[in-house]
């Protein structure tokens, strides 16, 4: 994890960057609770990483940048053509922003404002800014 502190021009202050992988929540299911679904494992992982590097929403004026890793297989050219631009395929912004608020909050109902945006990226990354 960075945590520079530095403004971009019109984006805000970079409260924090962290190296971490984002995922959507998965649709879970009371038996959950006890089965061993690959999707919700790697889920349960995700939430103690996000934990474990300490990463906190601010209640408002915020702006929650998704970087998500291009595919391997991909040709360099691609990866160029597609480095930080945005991210339409799934996993969809609400179900990311849920995985990560549940992560960090048992109740995140305080949460009243943000700006979400999903981006590709060569690697998976968790931006949190503050924004006026």
């Amino acid at each position: 994890m960075h945590a520079a502190k530095h403004a971009l021009p019109g984006v805000g202050v970079i409260v924090a960057v962290y190296n971490i992988l984002p995922m959507g929540k998965p649709r879970m299911t009371g038996a959950d609770k006890w089965k061993k679904r690959p999707e919700v494992m790697r889920y349960r992982a995700f939430c103690d990483h996000v934990r474990l590097l300490g990463i906190v929403m601010p209640e408002s004026n915020s702006h929650i940048t998704f970087i998500l890793p291009m595919p391997k297989s991909w040709s360099g050219k691609k990866r160029r053509q597609f480095d930080g631009k945005p991210h339409q395929s799934k996993p969809d912004f609400d179900n990311l922003v849920k995985a990560l608020s549940d992560a960090i909050y048992e109740d995140d109902a305080h949460i009243w404002d943000a700006r979400i945006t999903k981006l590709w990226g060569e690697q998976g990354q968790i931006i949190i800014r503050e924004i006026a």
